[in-house]
């Protein structure tokens, strides 16, 4: 049992660090070559696991070679358009100016159901209001509308809206992230205080507490069980 609990440990630890090599491009979406890399590497992996008279090395070696060929494979993707071509193939346009591309559809052999289920997902019903619809290289359907079909920004509207910045996280589940604090500008006498008005003294009492640049601060309490 020890035996199989360090190759199973092993073996996670390898595979966490590959896929940490490879970057989060491949951890958010999958194409033709990474879905094959990973498939064999569950395959691979799961030798050792299963027979403990294969050496680690037999499952290990082959591992880290799939991983160095996907990132010499997404090296030359990224230099070489053709390549990516070949490879990765190109996006196609099932919707174009409300009329589906039947042609496109069986290419990609993608059927009625399925679109109307990917244009559902993103809020759309009518197909009369869709400019583009693009089936991407890993397969996600993205959906533009037409402009006069498009929720009205500010700035179409003429307002004026002041500039609030990304919320910037001080304090996460109890726990002062001081590093935010010192690049907000700001110090522990400054959330110190701000806790005070808020009828707080520890941080620890407060789940999550944000500031944006505007200074406007948002403040959840820490709920206590029992």
């Amino acid at each position: 049992m020890a035996i199989i609990i360090c190759r199973t440990f092993i073996i996670y630890i390898a595979l966490l660090v590959s896929m940490r090599f490879m970057g989060k491009r491949q951890l958010g979406e999958l194409e033709v070559s990474e879905l094959v890399v990973a498939v064999m590497v569950a395959d691979v992996a799961a030798m050792p696991l299963q027979d403990i008279g294969i050496p680690m090395l037999n499952g290990l070696i082959p591992v880290v070679l799939l991983f160095c060929f996907e990132i010499l494979v997404t090296g030359a993707v990224t230099k070489s358009i053709r390549f990516r071509t070949l490879l990765c193939g190109k996006p196609s346009i099932l919707v174009a100016d409300g009329k589906i591309d039947q042609v496109q559809m069986r290419k990609n052999r993608f059927t009625l159901d399925e679109l109307f289920e990917e244009l559902r997902q993103q809020g759309v019903t009518d197909l009369s209001t869709i400019e583009r619809a693009v089936l991407e290289t890993g397969g996600n359907l993205n959906v533009v509308l037409f402009p006069a079909q498009q929720p009205p920004t500010c700035a179409q509207l003429g307002i004026e809206v002041p500039p609030a910045g990304y919320p910037t996280i001080l304090i996460n589940d109890g726990r002062v992230l001081s590093r935010n604090l010192r690049v907000m500008g700001l110090d522990e006498s400054w959330l110190a205080q701000t806790l005070r008005d808020r009828g707080m003294d520890d941080p620890a009492d407060v789940y999550l507490m944000t500031i944006d640049g505007a200074g406007t601060v948002c403040l959840a309490e820490m709920e206590r069980q029992g």
